[in-house]
């Protein structure tokens, strides 16, 4: 699959503008869509001073930056996927693993959401001396840290929280964070130039001088126990692996189930409870552009930054890298290319097949109706849903087999919800119960169901 000509060179002059307007040495941008890498750009140059064309060697697919905070959504799966193995559970605190500790009481579920009010970094000035702590140092630490706000009440982004989901994984698997990364996620996905350690071909991270335009090189920062905030290098290749994953994982089973990715793509806690249109679910970011809603993360290292934004609904995802410190706003151009592809070329939907013949979904289909409004059952894919009558056929419900005479709400209004099915002596269909409220097939008041009753 490749993207049309026009869009490709539209794409390539908003990479080239981006790396102009920040001036950093490096952009490198990637496009994924039905789980292919279909798009990429490098502007400029990953390594200064190397021979090659603008007075360095450009990057390619697979040269690594320091992706920072995108390594977090890797922590998060890693909770994720220990949650679903019955390992640990969201409302675990950390009082299981720091028993002594005085933020013992802080759910893992509000670390995941930055929403525990822990104070945003680990003791000490790490960001200055560039020196992170070891594990003991890390967790001494700890109990010097202040719970700044009170938790689940604001969204305060938090290293240190997710310095301690690190941890944990650790203590619970046993192993250090990267080999446990490696075994559940990286190796799983084919992530093979994603690391702890630098390949000798890195790009390298510079600090551009606003006044002259002078670029210095910025220091290795090794985060030592604090890696699981964001230690991670990749590449566009890898990254574009990760958003087809998070973009589909059903096609990518072994890692974690569909459902739980679904999961921690919906927001906990609102980023901008005065706008609503930034939020953060277990791990994940997501933003309102219009009416699309990306997922993804954003990432800052000293010489990096970097992006990641994925449509999920239409399986399209987007990849910024650059080597400068600041200035960049990557997650925002990787948003703006998202849209770009979905706008010049939006996804058409498969075509209509005739349904296979159901005897107990033809029965139900059809209007019926509940507390006054109208419902109309249907089936499509051959599945059961209903809207409400002049709804939208977005804002539906599907209902899956749940027993005999009896389906569950799994995706739309009322998720998780029973829908009951009434028949009379000759087993005919009379009547339905949804979320306990009597769904029938002409309008009845409260009043005459009640004396029927």
């Amino acid at each position: 699959m490749t993207l049309d000509a026009a869009l490709a060179r539209d794409l390539h002059g908003r990479a080239l503008r981006a790396q102009v307007q920040w001036r950093t040495p490096a952009l490198s941008a990637g496009i994924v869509r039905d789980g292919e890498l279909v798009w990429t750009a490098h502007v400029g140059s990953a390594r200064l001073g190397d021979p090659g064309p603008d007075g360095g060697s450009p990057a390619g697919d697979d040269t690594q930056f320091m992706i920072g905070s995108i390594t977090k959504t890797f922590t998060a799966l890693l909770v994720m996927a220990l949650r679903d193995d019955g390992a640990l559970r969201l409302d675990d605190t950390l009082g299981r693993w720091f028993p002594q500790s005085r933020h013992a009481g802080l759910p893992l579920r509000q670390l995941l959401a930055h929403a525990s009010g822990l104070q945003r970094e680990p003791v000490g000035r790490i960001w200055e001396s560039l020196q992170a702590p070891d594990a003991q140092a890390f967790v001494t630490g700890l109990e010097w840290a202040e719970q700044v706000l009170p938790g689940h009440t604001y969204f305060h982004y938090s290293n240190l929280a997710y310095g301690l989901l690190g941890q944990i994984v650790e203590h619970v698997e046993g192993a250090s964070w990267e080999a446990v990364c490696r075994r559940r996620i990286l190796d799983p996905l084919g992530m093979t130039h994603t690391s702890v350690t630098p390949e000798p071909t890195r790009a390298i991270g510079y600090e551009v001088d606003p006044f002259t335009g002078v670029a210095t090189e910025e220091p290795l920062f090794d985060l030592r126990a604090a890696v699981a905030l964001g230690g991670l290098w990749s590449t566009v290749a890898d990254l574009a692996r990760y958003g087809a994953f998070v973009a589909d994982p059903a096609a990518y089973p072994g890692v974690v189930a569909p459902e739980t990715i679904d999961e921690m793509c919906m927001p906990l806690v609102m980023a901008d409870p005065d706008g609503w249109v930034g939020g953060y679910g277990l791990g994940f970011g997501m933003a309102r552009i219009g009416d699309r809603v990306h997922v993804g993360h954003g990432g800052a290292m000293p010489g990096y930054l970097s992006g990641l934004r994925v449509r999920r609904r239409d399986k399209v995802a987007a990849i910024v890298l650059t080597n400068g410190t600041a200035r960049a706003t990557p997650t925002v151009l990787a948003g703006q290319l998202l849209d770009a592809v979905l706008d010049a070329d939006p996804v058409v939907p498969a075509a209509w097949r005739p349904e296979t013949p159901d005897p107990v979904l033809a029965e139900i289909a059809g209007p019926w109706w509940s507390e006054g409004d109208e419902l109309v059952f249907y089936v499509d894919g051959g599945a059961l849903w209903s809207r409400l009558a002049g709804d939208e056929p977005l804002d539906r419900t599907r209902y899956r087999p749940d027993g005999p005479d009896r389906f569950r709400a799994d995706q739309g209004r009322e998720r998780g919800e029973v829908l009951e099915l009434v028949r009379d002596e000759s087993g005919a269909l009379v009547k339905m119960y949804f979320a306990t409220y009597a769904v029938t097939r002409t309008p009845k008041a409260f009043a005459e169901m009640a004396a029927a009753e």
